[in-house]
């Protein structure tokens, strides 16, 4: 096994992940290394929307905004920490000039306002997108920057263990990929680091039915198996999406009003299973333009609201084993829209576009021809084929939890992105790219204002008197060498594996059930189920798979870390259910004495017209003042707490006296 020492190593190579080295090298913290599976995999680089929304503060114009005001936004949301909203607020706009600057080609007017629109869950205009490709172009700006640095980029490394001792990380034990494959090559290495810096993303892995592009996976099991805790693990993002490619169809792909269908799984039998529930056209129609911009699943939206649409999809798709399709060939029914019975909302929007005419894929056109050309690229022709859809996962607004450093329980273990579980229940509509820069400026500046304090500690006079970091910083021979059998027992893993499954066969029929019981929709039972198959498989991990060939490792590794990932996941579900609290944000809870959905104008559907799974009570809430945090204890068990949340803090605000406070924390 090969070791190195890197004082600062940061896991993952999105737009987080390469903001984060990107700071740390300007800060001065250069002893610093960037590890990726591979560079252009990952969500930030493979991933956006019709418009691909950053949320930011209000930045043109008139529009009243403040730090203060879009901080209550994001604590409105629900089982969210207010310093970290606080954060989130204040560093916005300098992690959006700071893309600017990179040559993210933000729009702004001739007097260069950079100026937004609204977004979900936002009472301003602090949206603005680049286009589909946002957070690419942002990967893209990046790793230009990066590469100009002196940032080691160790490319084709797989993180498969945390390495730490009295509640600190002192290393990560990677896997070579391009080595794997070679008989007698040096397949591991240790790199022994002060900080580590995760940013692997979501875990995406655990879902079959994932918007995720197939590149993510995530990295959060092993951080879980270190004592990492996890926060709000039950607040997922689900929305319907396309299956081939990857895309959510939300924006202008609703705006249009696209037939729904659905048919066998032999493509026969075709129906339009909305005209089934919607007893009013005009009502139909308007659901369907409205979660253009109520894509997410929202449970408050079931009740005479847009998400009923995620309903039925879901009970074609999952309950009824159907296939369901979006056709922009043809109205919905095949007939003329009647522009005039839509609701003044939907009426009004398309008359601005001038787009009362014609068929979807003719509206389309004429409001969003890079919405058709997106899939043109992928070998999609919207004007000639239907699209295949899904509810599918999108986002985790939970994660792992951390301060307003973004550093974990873990002393030295920071998580930047959407592994990090800043977001509560709900968030506004690109928040996730905000918060993902956000987070690299305060990992940054925190990792480099501990090195200054703990060096002038150690130095008379307070200068920069550090020495090269080498080895497991502060660890004795006894401790380090422990660690290092720690990591040789780990990496043989594979070697005493005697099973007969195939990593590629387990993982499939576990992504499978965990869409069923974790995903938007969710009962008890389900997730008890799942969570016991869970248990199984880790306690008989080496005797239930066969001994993996050497191009099924990487595989096998990222299987062990989806399966820790899973247990806290399911169990933070399980626990939640068990808890009184209700279905909120995009989870649904089925609850037997709870009410069904419906209850829309005069042209819904009659109660009974969906099925008892779909019978709930809204925690309204009631929870969003507290939140879930689960953890493995030492007997390696996850356990739950709840909480309050950290409110919003009220800083002195005068200048003196913060000027003071400012020369003190930076040794000024």
């Amino acid at each position: 096994m090969l070791e190195r020492s890197i004082e600062n190593v940061v896991i993952g190579s999105g737009a987080a992940g390469l903001a984060t080295a990107l700071r740390l090298w300007n800060l001065g913290e250069q002893d610093t290394a960037l590890v990726t599976e591979n560079m252009l995999a990952g969500t930030s680089r493979n991933t956006g929307s019709d418009k691909q929304t950053y949320y930011k503060l209000s930045l043109a114009g008139g529009d009243p905004d403040s730090i203060a005001a879009m901080a209550e936004d994001l604590f409105a949301g629900g089982a969210v920490d207010g310093d970290t909203a606080l954060c989130e607020a204040a560093l916005s706009a300098r992690g959006f000039y700071n893309l600017v600057e990179l040559g993210v080609p933000f729009p702004c007017n001739e007097y260069s306002e950079y100026m937004g629109y609204k977004t979900d869950h936002d009472r301003g205009r602090r949206a603005t997108s680049a286009g589909p490709y946002t957070s690419r172009l942002m990967t893209e700006a990046l790793e230009r920057a990066v590469r100009g640095t002196g940032v080691a980029i160790l490319d084709g490394l797989q993180a498969i263990r945390l390495l730490c001792t009295d509640g600190a990380v002192r290393g990560v034990l990677c896997m070579d990929r391009s080595a794997a494959a070679e008989d007698g090559a040096d397949r591991f290495i240790l790199l022994w680091a002060r900080n580590v810096v995760l940013a692997t993303g979501g875990p995406a892995g655990m879902y079959r039915d994932s918007v995720y592009p197939q590149s993510q996976l995530g990295g959060s099991g092993m951080a879980f198996a270190a004592g990492a805790a996890g926060k709000n693990l039950t607040e997922w993002q689900f929305g319907m999406a396309s299956v081939a490619p990857r895309w959510n169809v939300s924006g202008t792909y609703m705006q249009v009003l696209p037939r729904f269908y659905s048919t066998n799984q032999e493509g026969g039998d075709e129906r339009e299973f909305l005209e089934e529930y919607f007893g009013d056209e005009g009502e139909m129609l308007s659901m369907i333009f409205l979660k253009g911009y109520q894509w997410p699943f929202d449970v408050k939206k079931i009740f005479g609201g847009s998400s009923v649409i995620d309903l039925l999809v879901y009970r074609e798709t999952i309950l009824r084993g159907r296939r369901v399709y979006l056709d922009f060939r043809k109205n919905p029914g095949d007939r003329p829209v009647p522009f005039d019975r839509l609701s003044e909302e939907a009426h009004t929007y398309l008359e601005k576009a001038g787009a009362l005419f014609g068929t979807p894929i003719e509206r389309l056109a004429h409001m969003n021809q890079p919405a058709i050309d997106f899939y043109a690229d992928h070998h999609v022709d919207l004007c000639t084929q239907p699209l295949e859809i899904a509810i599918c996962a999108q986002h985790n607004n939970g994660g792992i939890a951390a301060d307003a450093n973004w550093e974990t329980c873990i002393r030295g273990l920071f998580a930047v992105g959407e592994v990090n579980g800043s977001h509560g229940v709900t968030r506004p509509g690109g928040s996730a790219l905000n918060a993902g820069q956000v987070g690299a400026v305060r990992a940054s500046q925190a990792i480099h204002l501990r090195r200054l304090w703990e060096e002038a500690e150690k130095v008379p006079g307070g200068g920069d008197g550090r020495d090269s970091f080498d080895g497991c910083d502060n660890c004795n021979a006894e401790v380090q060498a422990a660690l290092r059998r720690e990591a040789e027992e780990f990496a043989a893993m594979a070697d005493r594996a005697c099973g007969d499954r195939r990593p590629a066969d387990l993982w499939q029929e576990l992504t499978a059930s965990m869409s069923a019981a974790g995903g938007m929709i969710r009962n008890r039972e389900a997730i008890r189920e799942a969570l016991a198959q869970t248990e199984t498989y880790l306690a008989q991990f080496t005797q239930t798979l066969r001994k993996p060939a050497p191009k099924e490792l990487s595989l096998f590794f990222r299987l062990y870390d989806m399966l820790q990932c899973r247990r806290m996941y399911l169990y933070a579900m399980q626990e939640y259910a068990g808890s009184g609290a209700g279905s909120r944000g995009s989870a649904l809870y089925t609850d037997p004495a709870g009410q069904m959905p419906g209850g829309g104008g005069d042209g819904a559907a009659e109660e009974g017209s969906l099925p008892e799974i779909f019978r709930c009570t809204l925690d309204d809430g009631a929870h969003s003042g507290v939140i879930q945090e689960v953890q493995c204890g030492p007997d390696g068990q996850p356990a739950a707490i709840w909480r309050p949340v950290r409110p919003i803090p009220q800083p002195d605000d005068f200048f003196e006296n913060q000027w003071r406070e400012y020369r003190r924390r930076n040794r000024i």
